[in-house]
């Protein structure tokens, strides 16, 4: 049987002890509901916080991969649809210089197929004038190519060459001032535009062929950053089903310490007692 004493009550000591263990319990499962995390900091598990934030670190560069990867698909999209518009533009123009070659037309007539052609002519210098995203114009020979962050430490890029579909160049070889007034100017221009529009269409599958590219590789990254992402709940969420479960039980337990705390703390008293006569 244990001893009573006035200066030390051991049972209320214990039931304290207890009861600051639940408590520490109570606090914690409850800041996992609050937060949603069972590792808010390195304070609750070290290694896996450090995993989890090595994680978080790829995921961010990942983000910044993506929206590289955004902007130059963007880029490289209006410079396709430029380039498919320049496209329909030479077959027009092809169109009105071969007519312009019937030698029955008369000067009037070979004048109006000649303001046809020079209209749509200028309107391809407009066009790759205009194709521009973000500052970058990958038709009008301004840039040589653009790059996009291909991973999330930035070491490594994914490039799409430009194509300059300018007048007068190597891929649309119509001059700035082609026109006719002749059949045998038009049927120099006839022979321009017919290898402008060959020249076109290889620079348009060029084009197509990196647009692809940076659209299969963004769409691989943002799986990844989700698998990441994924990966990160596994290590750092809470089980929020089970910490339920659990501070259920510690605010019983509490309860109970509670009370078994109020009870040692009267078992000085029964001292009294036997001093009573």
């Amino acid at each position: 049987m244990a001893s009573l004493s006035v200066n030390t009550n051991n049972g209320a000591m214990i039931a304290l002890q207890q009861l600051n263990k639940t408590n520490m319990s109570l606090a914690e499962t409850q800041s996992r509901i609050n937060t949603g995390l069972k590792v808010a900091g390195a304070k609750d598990n070290g290694a896996i916080f450090a995993i989890a934030q090595g994680m978080r670190s790829e995921v961010s560069g990942l983000g910044v991969a993506q929206q590289s990867l955004d902007r130059v698909q963007s880029t490289t999209d209006v410079a396709l649809s430029a380039g498919e518009a320049i496209s329909d533009l030479l077959i027009d123009m092809k169109e009105k210089a071969l007519s312009a070659t019937d030698t029955t037309l008369s000067t009037e007539q070979r004048a109006a197929y000649n303001e046809d052609f020079t209209a749509l002519r200028n309107q391809i210098g407009k066009i790759v004038g205009n194709a521009e995203f973000n500052g970058a114009n990958l038709i009008d020979g301004s840039v040589t190519d653009i790059a996009a962050i291909a991973n999330a430490d930035g070491t490594s890029s994914l490039t799409v060459p430009a194509e300059d579909l300018s007048l007068s160049g190597t891929i649309v070889t119509v001059t700035a001032t082609q026109s006719f007034t002749t059949v045998t100017q038009a049927s120099t221009a006839v022979a321009a535009v017919s290898a402008s529009i060959q020249n076109l269409n290889g620079a348009l599958a060029r084009l197509g062929t990196a647009a692809k590219a940076v659209e299969i590789h963004n769409v691989f990254v943002g799986k990844m950053s989700d698998q990441l992402t994924t990966g990160i709940g596994n290590l750092v969420d809470a089980d929020l089903a089970r910490e339920s479960a659990a501070l259920q039980s510690l605010q019983t337990k509490q309860q109970l310490g509670v009370q078994a705390l109020s009870i040692a703390n009267q078992a000085p008293a029964i001292i009294n007692s036997l001093f009573q006569g």
